[in-house]
Order: structure tokens, then sequence, then C-alpha cells
């Protein structure tokens, strides 16, 4: 395998050297943002199909089968996380689709619950947050690894949080949650950013650089769409 592309740098890379490995960078991160932005979408087109039919909808959340559609995303992201090393690069990319896919029925009740215009409202947000705190996840020469510690353990305290408040039905708990949860993905966008960044620093073969790229994009999706979920719990216009 190559030699660790940090260690050339350390050692004194040329002007040619540090192009390319910059190049190589942007190149990687395009491709992981281009996997994430593409698996957002399929998510959204999903969204509205299921949604603009009242069939599917009644066979969704009508039947057991809205435990299947919740439940699976959780799934995906199982099998993509502890099985990725024996996994094939194309069969890692069907999985990311498939879990899109499935994530984008799991989402369909957003529309029937928030209006549309809301919802375009809070996905603009989304986007110009989520933009601003991943270039700077990019670009910052700042350690983020303390305060990534720190957002997920805020992760598990909004998820018990939420377990809770599922028995107590207390909406100021759930303007909280919602308030801590924007907080949290926040902070997690610009952390995953520039672990993501970082492992491209990790000379790998073409077959292992896809897969991290598409494990990337999974981890950067996930902060969005979360994202997205809390701004929409705080801002979004109920029907």
């Amino acid at each position: 395998m190559a030699e660790d592309i940090k260690a050339r740098l350390s050692l004194g890379a040329t002007a040619t050297e540090r192009a390319a490995i910059d190049e190589g960078l942007r190149a990687y991160m395009l491709k992981v943002y281009n996997y994430m932005a593409s698996g957002v979408a399929l998510s959204g087109i999903v969204a509205m199909l299921v949604a603009s039919s009242p069939t599917l909808l009644q066979a969704i959340y009508g039947t057991g089968l809205q435990w299947v559609v919740m439940l699976a995303p959780l799934g995906f992201i199982l099998v993509l996380s502890f099985g990725i090393n024996k996994l094939s690069a194309s069969a890692t990319q069907a999985l990311f689709w498939a879990f899109a896919a499935v994530m984008g029925a799991s989402l369909s009740s957003i529309f029937v619950v928030y209006t549309g215009a809301s919802i375009v409202r809070v996905f603009f947000i989304t986007t110009a947050t989520f933009g601003a705190m991943s270039l700077y996840g990019y670009t910052t020469k700042r350690d983020l690894t303390g305060m990534g510690t720190f957002m997920f353990m805020g992760l598990i305290g909004i998820i018990i949080a939420g377990i809770v408040n599922i028995f107590l039905a207390s909406s100021a708990l759930d303007f909280a949650i919602s308030v801590i949860g924007v907080l949290v993905f926040v902070g997690l966008t610009a952390y995953d950013t520039q672990k993501i960044r970082n492992m491209y620093f990790e000379a790998d073969s073409r077959e292992v650089a896809t897969k991290k790229a598409i494990m990337g994009a999974l981890t950067l999706y996930l902060d969005f769409i979360n994202l997205m979920v809390m701004l929409l719990r705080l801002f979004g216009e109920r029907r």
C-alpha cells in the first residue's frame, strides 16, 4: 500500500506534490457530497411519491408495515457500519441507495404533518446551515474531536429524552429536545466533515476509498436529515 499521505506532508512535500494531494482531497470530498446530495434527493422523491398516494399512505401507516418502514433504515445503517469490511464497493453503494429510498418512505409523514411551503423553507434553512458548518469543518485547523465527543453525548441525551417524552407527551420537553437537537447536529456536521476529510489522508486502494466516501456520505446524510427534522419541529407549519 502507498505511503501515508500525512507522513509525506509532514516530511515536506514539494509544491507539485501538495497540489496533487489538494486536488485529490477535493475530488474525494466532492464524491462524498455527491453521494450525500443524491441520497437526500432520492429520499425526497420517494417521500413525495408516497405522500401523494393515499393508497400507499394507507398501506404503510394504516397497517403494521409502518414499523417496518420506520425500523428498516436502522437495519441498513447497522449492516453498513458493521459489515463494511466484508462488502464490496458496489454492494455498499447499492445498500446506500436502498437505505435512502426506504428512508424516504419513512419521511413521507412530514408531508402529511407539515405544509409544503414550510417544508421547502426549512429545507433551504437546513441546506444553508449544513453548508456553512460543513465548510467550517473542512477548512478549520482546530481539532474538533473534543466537540464531536460532547455532541455525541448530547445525541444520546436527546434520544433518551425523546423516549421519555413518548410517555410524558410534554410540549416543553419536545421544544427543548428540538432546540438541543439543532445544536447537536450543527456541531456534528462540522465534526463529521473534518473526520471524513482526515480519512482521506490514509492511503487506500480505490475500492476502499470508494467505500469510505459512501460511508462519509451516509454520515453527512444523517446529519442533514436529522437537522432538518429538528428545524421542522421548531419552525414547520402544521396542516
